[in-house]
């Protein structure tokens, strides 16, 4: 890492800002007072100043809550969870996604820095509170080198913007099947990191953070204990219709489109968010210690973190005591008991819990469901605390009201939901950011509405809908409900059965099917009485097929690559192969065999009694030349394409919607280019709990009819088994085929 240095003192360095300094007269959104606060959402029928004002206010207010780390170190500081990058990261990838967006929609043609522009491509998003995130440190530049990338990335924006004829008249309003539309999405893609990141410097140290001078005031208003009544208000049944229409005037993502009609049950909700001093007296009364207020997921986090108050309390004195201050995201202050509480979704589905056995309450209090928010609005705008109106979360009353008696129904902080993050009917992926929303309807990850006070953009709008895993803190809180109509059920919008490989039974499983030799799957005692069937390894048989029939050999790709023995038997005949798989666990794994070349499992044998085995890549295999990546196999970025080879190995029948795969292999951004070939494996073990019956896949005439620049060009059948134990093996015969794309014809 170079130097790097800071001047607290001197507004306009010219050494940290890359756009407009936050001077007022000089950066929009830049009070009197010199506070930065964000412009409203910009209209799809913006002019090129307003356009520009957008993205000068977007970019700057970035580089203040940047001009909050207080060191070089501060930057290549881990948060203390480990589940995600050191801010370094998030300072470059808003300005990655710029020019990667614009590339994707043709506004401009060629990157910047390519090393930069895949390097800061993907974030994490790790499956559980233990995955704990061990990213090389050496690999981020420094903080110079990213800054003057920040600077290219503004001079090419700020000219697409002035002088480009995709924004003439002519060409306006921007609309969402226009390639502008790539620019509206980089904004608000940026305004998400404002807010994510300032989650991530409200976690580090104190030491590694300091107030910009720029940043908003904080608005402290008491410090005593509030005396409003949280009551409880009763909504009737009612009927809300969900979706931001597609002619709607301003940006949306993916997520928010679509439309669905709902009947809402009659609840109740609390009128004000869950405060800080209500959620103190579940912490004295041992709400953290006591098991039976959190689900298992809920109670395994709170062991493994050893948590006994919400993150962002500062403990005052030993924890019996049970002082605490408040920790914002650039200081520490006394306690505010009026603010409202920001916990994760496990904690606040246990204080649902202990809140119902205190007031021994028939119908159990839980959180609000997405239908229930949009029945607690009443169509109006009021001044909510959001777009940085404020530094921080203020008192629960100190907006007024709604129309309906609800307070901070948006801004403030979030509210989190009872439902999965879900589509609404009719929603579909946008070709330009195809894999924002689709990977995170898995049922591992819960809504969040209405804003948070540094939400801004689409995010502070009414149709935004957001999602977090339950182990991870942001600006959320708690808002309890509770059904009227004597029916503890409750409505909210879940996603079952999804498919999870995150038990290490089921890792060991794969690694024996991929790395176990014959006599280890089979156990040579009862091999000697008994007569296995003859099968093959599926993993190698798979390989070998590529090797067979593919005419390049440049660059290979196995998706749903699992442990990665397919992509390491690739390497020996191709110059790159790409492992994906939908599970980050199995993906460490081929990781840390690409890394280390062993990796230690354990068989099952036979009741308790298990076997330790060593998975052991080929000492001649050069394991630099693979690249193994997390991803969804009906949701790829469309970078990844032309590929001499692509391997889809038993993942057809665990698809929710297996088209979008194959559809996915041609076409102008085909995974598989001309002349390439798409090596299949499938047993067509097709279960509705994966895939809707509407959606399977009968023969290899229907996966025909949709790989249509493709010919069929060999097929087998090839048995292979699952070891469970011993004595308990599968017998799948998997139906191989072989596709080869055609060249596209040379018209004469």
């Amino acid at each position: 890492m170079s130097s790097f240095s800071f001047n607290p003192s001197v507004i306009d360095c010219s050494s940290f800002w890359t756009g407009k300094p936050p001077i007022y007269g000089v950066c929009p959104g830049v009070e009197s007072d010199g506070s930065i606060k964000s412009l409203p959402q910009v209209k799809t029928n913006a002019s090129r100043k307003e356009l520009l004002d957008y993205f000068d206010n977007t970019w700057t207010l970035t580089e203040v809550l940047f001009d909050g780390l207080a060191s070089e170190a501060a930057y290549y500081r881990r948060p203390y969870h480990k589940l995600c990058h050191p801010m370094i990261f998030y300072y470059g990838r808003p300005a990655v996604l710029y020019i990667n967006k614009l590339r994707v929609a043709g506004i401009i043609e060629n990157g910047i820095k390519p090393e930069f522009e895949q390097l800061f491509e993907t974030g994490v998003d790790e499956m559980r509170w233990d995955d704990l995130h061990e990213g090389s440190e050496d690999i981020w530049p420094s903080i110079n080198e990213v800054q003057q990338y920040r600077a290219d990335v503004y001079r090419v924006v700020c000219e697409v913007i002035e002088t480009h004829p995709v924004l003439d008249d002519k060409h306006m309003p921007i609309t969402i099947n226009k390639p502008t539309w790539a620019l509206l999405m980089s904004f608000e893609h940026e305004r998400i990191h404002l807010e994510t990141s300032s989650v991530l410097l409200r976690e580090l140290p104190l030491e590694c953070v300091r107030k910009p001078v720029a940043w908003p005031t904080l608005t402290v208003e008491k410090i005593c204990k509030p005396s409003e009544e949280n009551s409880m208000i009763i909504l009737k049944k009612s009927e809300v219709t969900l979706g931001k229409p597609t002619d709607w005037p301003s940006f949306g993502w993916d997520n928010e489109y679509g439309t669905e009609k709902r009947i809402v049950r009659s609840f109740s909700a609390s009128a004000m968010l869950i405060s800080n001093e209500e959620f103190y007296q579940f912490v004295i009364a041992g709400g953290y210690t006591q098991e039976c207020y959190w689900a298992n997921d809920g109670w395994a986090w709170r062991s493994f973190r050893n948590v006994k108050a919400p993150v962002f309390w500062v403990q005052v004195g030993p924890s019996g005591l049970h002082q605490y201050k408040l920790r914002m995201i650039f200081e520490v202050i006394e306690m505010q008991w009026d603010a409202p509480v920001c916990v994760n979704f496990h904690e606040a589905k246990a204080y649902c819990a202990w809140r119902t056995e205190q007031e021994k309450s028939v119908m159990p209090y839980r959180l609000l469901t997405e239908s229930e928010h949009h029945t607690l609005r009443d169509g109006k705008e009021y001044r909510w605390n959001n777009d940085l109106r404020n530094g921080g979360e203020v008192g629960v009353t100190h907006s007024s009201p709604n129309d309906n008696g609800f307070y901070d129904v948006f801004g403030n902080v979030w509210q989190w939901c009872e439902d999965h993050f879900h589509p609404l009917e009719g929603s579909t992926p946008h070709l330009y950011y195809d894999d924002f929303s689709v990977p995170w309807y898995d049922g591992q990850h819960q809504m969040i509405l209405g804003g948070s006070f540094i939400s801004t953009g689409d995010e502070a709008s009414i149709w935004a809908r957001f999602h977090f895993r339950p182990h991870f803190t942001q600006h959320a809180g708690i808002r309890i409900a509770r059904n009227e109509d004597g029916d503890p059920a409750c409505d909210a919008r879940r996603i079952g059965n999804t498919i999870t490989y995150e038990t290490q039974e089921m890792l060991d499983t794969y690694l024996l099917l991929h790395w176990g030799e014959e006599h280890q799957r089979f156990d040579p005692l009862l091999a000697a009485h008994i007569t296995f069937p003859r099968v093959a390894e599926l993993p190698i048989a798979c390989a070998e097929l590529v090797k067979r029939f593919a005419v390049g050999k440049d660059r290979a790709m196995d998706l749903g690559c699992a442990v990665g023995r397919t992509a390491f038997e690739l390497v020996t005949t191709f110059n790159e192969v790409v492992g994906i798989d939908n599970s980050q666990k199995f993906i460490d794994v081929a990781r840390h065999l690409q890394q280390y070349g062993t990796l230690e499992y354990n068989r099952k044998d036979q009741g308790m009694q298990t076997t330790v085995l060593t998975a052991m890549v080929d000492s001649s295999i050069d394991r630099h030349r693979i690249r193994f990546e997390v991803g969804d196999a009906c949701s790829l970025p469309l970078y990844l394409k032309d590929f001499d080879a692509v391997v889809l190995a038993n993942v057809l029948c665990r698809l929710p919607k297996p088209s979008i795969c194959l559809e996915r292999m041609q076409g102008n951004n085909g995974l598989v280019m001309a002349g390439g070939i798409l090596v299949m494996t499938t047993p067509f073990s097709w279960l509705p709990q994966y895939t809707p019956s509407n959606h399977w896949l009968n023969s290899v005439k229907d996966i025909g009819n949709i790989l249509t620049e493709f010919d069929l060009i060999y097929q087998e059948e090839i048995p292979f088994m699952i070891r469970e134990h011993r004595r308990k093996f599968e017998y799948i015969i998997t139906l191989a085929t072989v596709w080869k794309r055609r060249l596209p014809s040379i018209k004469i």
